[in-house]
């Protein structure tokens, strides 16, 4: 690993993170690719990391604590993107997170039947890819090297502070 300041990598991480969440929303709202629901939810570590990268430099308190938190936030994203890949490569059957609309309560027969027109996104079905290769591949890749990264961070905090 390079001989980088802690904030730097902390820069690193975030600018990742803001390009993951930014190029998901393009993709969905200005490309017109609709995401599945585990698609949603890889969303969530993005923006998690966000909020807490933004509160390390506001506090500027528990750094380490906060890698730590990155770390697991990063490893269940790895998580869900691996077991993801699995549903759209059929490894996996998908779960029944594939097939929640909502939660809310449907009341009417007018909302029942809304619900049965639109077109739900199947968690197998990749509908946008780069390269060949579907966004959850890249959310593997990405999450990995952030979670190592982290780890390295981690186990190397002492000397990374002494470098600041």
């Amino acid at each position: 690993m390079y001989n980088l300041k802690i904030d730097t990598y902390f820069k690193i991480i975030f600018t990742i993170s803001l390009f993951s969440i930014i190029a998901a929303f393009f993709i969905e709202y200005v490309l017109g690719h609709q995401p599945c629901n585990l698609c949603l939810m890889q969303r969530i570590p993005y923006g998690l990391s966000i909020f807490l990268i933004i509160l390390n430099y506001l506090l500027k308190k528990n750094e380490q604590f906060m890698i730590l938190l990155l770390i697991l936030i990063f490893s269940f994203s790895f998580l869900i993107s691996f077991y993801h890949f699995g549903i759209e490569q059929g490894f996996f059957r998908e779960s029944s997170v594939c097939g929640l609309n909502s939660t809310s309560e449907i009341i009417s027969k007018e909302e029942i039947l809304k619900q049965l027109n639109e077109k739900n996104i199947s968690c197998k079905d990749v509908t946008f890819r780069v390269f060949g290769l579907s966004l959850t591949t890249f959310n593997i890749v990405t999450s990995l090297f952030l979670s190592i990264l982290l780890i390295s961070m981690f186990r190397n905090y002492d000397k990374f502070k002494k470098q600041s």
